[in-house]
């Protein structure tokens, strides 16, 4: 019997309901988690059924969500050293 995480649309649900939280609560840290999961469910959608064992489709899964928060993070930076400062409040 195969895992329920052994199925590729399995994935892309965690996907579409991580990017919805991301939704909810902006900040690229969920997106980064949702990148990974799609790209795991399209790594199996292609791969036959049962040839990644459980534990290496997490250390994939991981490991991808990790590069793209990073690739995210680097993209998405303020410039460095620079803080917003607000000099009036938006009730004035």
């Amino acid at each position: 019997m195969t895992s329920l995480l052994s199925v590729w649309w399995v994935w892309i649900a965690i996907a579409i309901g991580l990017a919805i939280v991301e939704v909810l609560a902006p900040g690229f840290i969920f997106v980064g988690f949702a990148i990974g999961a799609v790209a795991v469910g399209l790594l199996l959608a292609f791969t036959p059924a049962g040839s990644i064992t459980l534990p290496v489709l997490l250390l994939i899964y991981a490991t991808l969500s990790l590069i793209a928060w990073l690739v995210l993070r680097h993209f998405f930076k303020g410039p460095k050293g620079q803080v917003k400062h607000f000099d009036r409040d938006i009730n004035d």
